[in-house]
């Protein structure tokens, strides 16, 4: 979807939930054309009920190096409460790091949004467009909008600008034990290993599951192997010949690289790693080390 595409359907999902967005001044054309001004932080509150609940302290460090070094790129949103307080729409992340950067103040755009109604959803739709929001904070977000709003999922695909499926399939994610909830928050295991866990009603069966996953480092397409009963792969049970292979390189590829590892296996059977580098120094040093 275009870029310009992609702004008229958020546009209209906007106008759909809010009502008139040029009385709000809510539209993503007018926020572009809205100059920001420098606020000082010690007027700057957080919004208590902001749909991020899970912040990375190291990306958050990463952010106050970069602040320090460059200053703020991109102005938070918020709104005006009075002349000394101003209530964040998006941007606590970087809120944090300006704290923490030691910074007096930093530039806001101001948001004519007058209830606490209005910035929820705001906040809700905003949050939800992020790439870096955990797929358990987007099924909360999504939720919020079902339970709080009674929208339902063909709304919520108009006001987002995503399909239907997409949004039940996030939404079908809270169904899961919350420890396989608080794994897949934390990256241990992936939305599609979620998918496959929500066929099994037993909860006990899931975390067995779960365990399997961890320990024995399965792909999402071996779990849902397990899941339909086909063949079982387990720590106890890893002479399979497809597991052994997959454990093996798994641990060779985590020696070489000093870093956590990903195989993942798509329905063709195209095997993907995964892996990140600390730095681009890092990875030519690897890549020297292959040469070698």
């Amino acid at each position: 979807m275009s870029e310009k595409k992609q702004k008229k359907v958020l546009g209209k999902g906007l106008d759909a939930l809010l009502g008139d967005t040029d009385n709000l001044d809510l539209s993503i054309e007018k926020k572009k054309k809205t100059n920001s001004l420098q606020l000082p932080l010690n007027k700057i509150h957080v919004n208590p009920n902001q749909p991020r609940t899970n912040f990375d302290s190291k990306e958050i460090d990463n952010l106050v190096v970069s602040i320090k070094e460059l200053g703020i790129i991109q102005p938070i949103t918020v709104r005006k409460i009075n002349e000394d307080k101003y209530e964040i729409i998006s941007g606590e992340r970087r809120y944090r790091a300006s704290k923490l950067a030691n910074l007096d103040s930093m530039p806001c755009y101001i948001k004519a949004v007058e209830n606490d109604t209005d910035l929820l959803k705001l906040s809700l739709v905003e949050n939800v467009q992020r790439v870096d929001l955990d797929p358990i904070e987007i099924a909360l977000t999504y939720e919020r909008l079902i339970n709080e709003y009674n929208l339902d999922i063909e709304s919520i695909s108009r006001l987002v600008g995503k399909d239907r499926s997409t949004i039940s399939n996030y939404v079908r994610l809270l169904k899961l034990d919350p420890i396989i909830q608080s794994g897949i928050r934390d990256g241990f295991l992936s939305m599609g290993h979620g998918r496959a866990l929500i066929n099994i009603d037993d909860k006990k069966i899931q975390i067995e599951i779960y365990k399997q996953i961890i320990t024995s480092k399965l792909s999402v397409r071996q779990t849902e192997k397990i899941v339909r009963g086909n063949r079982i792969i387990t720590s106890k049970n890893s002479n399979s010949d497809v597991s052994k292979i997959y454990l093996d390189a798994t641990n060779k590829f985590e020696k070489l690289f000093n870093s956590r590892v990903t195989l993942k296996e798509n329905n063709k059977g195209k095997v993907t790693l995964s892996t990140s580098f600390k730095s681009i120094n890092e990875l030519y040093s690897i890549l020297k080390k292959i040469s070698n």
